[in-house]
């Protein structure tokens, strides 16, 4: 307490202070936490000020600037943790709820079926022979399963351009809030054509989404998606109404939605994953300028190295290469410029 109440008073003098004496007093500073690192080069760290550079992070765009003891990952990783171990404690108390904050189905032929609720299917569908069936993990039972499989591998091998992909991911949020994110794919082109994100999913909700879709590009004819309860009867009637045929994917078997599952992955590797997120508008924030670089910059091995978006050609006669940050400078688009 009494450390805390230093850096407070401390923190009140700087304001008075002037602009050559504050910067004589950091250089001082720093010179002093230089050698204090040297003799403590993995120092302790109390909860206290685990919580104050997670705090900090989210209300000062250049916190990582001033980070002298711990990495920006690090900061990163204690929210992570305090994450996970704020809904293990929740799990302990019997809450009514499941851990992704959404009410849990009570149809047991229609088990919810998201991609963060499958990541151990995830996991074994790697383990899967080439053809994604046969290998460790997968046996189809019946003939609706096999009818299933069969059904969605048809739609996306012969409808590609004609298809979208449809799924939920969920991202916590600084003060331990679960948010969901529904993301829509096109098949051609692996573009990004729709995203949007709220604490409450619900089966109106989603069905709207499909609406906003349809207004923003010519209409799909066919959609993958999973089983989820949060798409619902109204979702299903929905996409009758915009005459758009719903491949359903089989029990258990996120596989069978691989472009969604694999774009997901991307999002959180490239950029959530590096983040804390404060609230939807944040996240909103940040998956905007994901999208843009995603579908601007990223290249994909199945587009001949292009982007989702087609790029023009630059020659060496266009200019020098130059680098320009994308995502907040977590990823970067080199250009041909002018001198």
């Amino acid at each position: 307490m009494v450390r805390w109440l230093g850096i407070l008073i401390g923190t009140l003098r700087c304001a008075v202070l002037t602009q050559r004496e504050l910067a004589l007093e950091n250089l001082a500073l720093r010179q002093q936490l230089a050698v204090w690192k040297v003799r403590q080069p993995r120092p302790r760290l109390t909860a206290t000020d685990r919580i104050f550079w997670v705090v900090l992070s989210r209300f000062w765009k250049n916190w990582r600037s001033s980070l002298q003891v711990v990495r920006p990952e690090t900061v990163v990783w204690w929210h992570r943790e305090g994450f996970s171990r704020y809904w293990a404690w929740k799990s302990r108390r019997g809450s009514a709820r499941d851990w992704a904050g959404a009410p849990r189905s009570d149809s047991a032929d229609e088990p919810r079926q998201s991609s963060v609720g499958c990541a151990k299917n995830r996991r074994r569908a790697v383990e899967a022979g080439p053809d994604g069936l046969g290998g460790d993990g997968f046996e189809i039972h019946g003939p609706a399963s096999a009818a299933a499989v069969t059904g969605v591998a048809r739609v996306s091998t012969n409808h590609a351009r004609d298809l979208i992909a449809l799924d939920f991911f969920t991202v916590p949020t600084a003060t331990f809030r679960v948010l969901f994110v529904f993301v829509v794919l096109s098949h051609g082109r692996r573009r990004l054509v729709h995203f949007n994100v709220t604490e409450h999913p619900t089966a109106e909700w989603t069905a709207r989404q499909l609406i906003e879709v349809c207004a923003l590009e010519e209409a799909p004819r066919y959609l993958i998606r999973d089983r989820d309860q949060v798409y619902g009867e109204r979702f299903s009637r929905q996409a009758e109404t915009l005459d758009i045929r719903e491949a359903v994917i089989a029990r258990h078997s996120p596989w069978q939605n691989a472009y969604a599952q694999r774009v997901i992955g991307s999002i959180r590797r490239e950029c959530l994953d590096h983040v804390v997120v404060i609230g939807e508008r944040h996240l909103r924030r940040i998956l905007s300028t994901y999208v843009d670089y995603y579908n601007r910059t990223c290249t994909h091995l199945s587009l001949a190295k292009d982007a989702p978006e087609y790029r023009e050609v630059q020659r060496p006669s266009h200019g020098r290469v130059v680098a320009v940050p994308r995502v907040g400078g977590l990823h970067h688009e080199y250009l041909r410029r002018a001198a």
